[in-house]
């Protein structure tokens, strides 16, 4: 498949908000941040480094997502544009094209298992990999969807998923991307959920994971956020950017159970206080707030007595 990558490059304090900008277009992205690069990082660890990673300006730092060749790339240059222009920040865009080999491939020398919470690990489909008895193992390939485990707002998501996961549990996972989440909460004893993505590549990605994990209880299908929800569900998560879960936070508790929670990641920190009042304002009360990396998750529950099981 052909692909035209989109590059984002700003200045470095402004990279926060150009990630959710670009996460907003696409799900696939790829972040060039050198500040943390430097010469004493490179005597420490010998020649690993290149010397041109050493020239970049630390100063600078930029975000590319991946159109495919059947999406309007006119249409998503215009959209990136307005949401940079209405943010405030400047940031200079440049576009080429690649082919899907040459930008699946490059990455996958990085990803290794990942240790998630106390039991989950997340391993690549072509990795080799002996798990303990006490762990609950999910392998997955990613493709061109968003969620491999590695990125912070996807554990956090998953320690709290883990935290409060009950067996039995109707789940409603929204932006599914890879299926990483939903493929989680499935193991971790779910009885059924539902896997929506806007974008029909994240929900074909997404169902070839939960047919290499074993899972069968998952329906991956393509919808705008929980258009297609389908019922009530005791457990509701989303790792999507701050204006999307709070444009859906009016529609939420009618499709989840009076002792249900809600999982949200995805929240950068200059964001988290406009989810928690959305939240808040709709009769949601804050049950746990967790962050890393300037990242924030919540957990929201419907009713005042809802507690970790």
């Amino acid at each position: 498949m052909e692909w035209t990558q989109v590059r984002a490059e700003c200045d470095i304090k402004d990279l926060e908000t150009l990630t959710a900008i670009m996460s907003m277009t696409e799900n696939s992205l790829m972040i060039e941040d050198y500040s943390d690069v430097s010469e004493g990082v490179n005597a420490i660890y010998g020649e690993l480094l290149d010397e041109e990673l050493l020239k970049k300006d630390k100063n600078r730092a930029a975000v590319s997502v991946f159109i495919p060749k059947e999406k309007n790339l006119s249409e998503a240059l215009e959209s990136m544009r307005d949401l940079i222009a209405d943010s405030g920040i400047k940031a200079e865009i440049t576009t080429c094209g690649l082919d899907e080999k040459d930008w699946a491939d490059s990455w996958k020398k990085y990803y290794k298992p990942i240790n998630i919470g106390k039991k989950l690990v997340i391993v690549p489909m072509w990795e080799d990999y002996s798990p303990g008895s006490d762990k609950v193992t999910v392998r997955m390939d990613p493709g061109m969807a968003f969620g491999t485990g590695t990125h912070e707002t996807t554990a956090l998501c998953a320690e709290l998923i883990e935290k409060y996961m009950t067996p039995g549990a109707r789940v409603l996972d929204v932006g599914t991307g890879s299926g990483i989440l939903a493929i989680i909460c499935s193991k971790l004893g779910a009885s059924e959920v539902d896997a929506l993505d806007i974008d029909e590549n994240a929900v074909r990605v997404a169902k070839e994971n939960c047919k290499a994990n074993g899972v069968d209880n998952i329906s991956c299908r393509q919808s705008d956020l929980i258009a297609n929800a389908q019922g009530k569900y005791n457990f509701i998560c989303a790792n999507i950017v701050a204006d999307i879960v709070i444009r859906m936070s009016g529609d939420v508790g009618k499709y989840l159970e009076e002792d249900g929670f809600v999982i949200l990641s995805g929240i950068i920190n200059s964001q988290a206080e406009r989810v928690e009042k959305a939240f808040g304002e709709k009769g949601f009360r804050l049950l746990e707030k967790t962050e890393k990396n300037d990242w924030n998750a919540f957990v929201f529950g419907k009713t005042p007595s809802q507690s970790v099981q």
